[in-house]
């Protein structure tokens, strides 16, 4: 998955103000206790930050 159709995904799903806030601010213990960005940063694959962001906030299969 790029990291543009991440974002995309993460605005579409938490709105766009509120998917820049947790991208920056929440921190997930399934990567490593690293924000989003943090985990980007880091090189974890963006299809692997939005499986872990969908399990954290209840993301419904279908939008997944």
């Amino acid at each position: 998955m790029r990291i543009t159709v991440f974002r995309r995904l993460m605005a579409d799903e938490f709105g766009p103000a509120r998917a820049e806030v947790l991208a920056t601010d929440h921190v997930f213990s399934g990567l490593g206790g690293r924000t989003v960005e943090q985990a980007l940063a880091a090189g974890v694959p963006a299809k692997e930050i939005w499986r872990e962001v969908c399990q954290a906030f209840d993301v419904p299969a279908e939008r997944r």
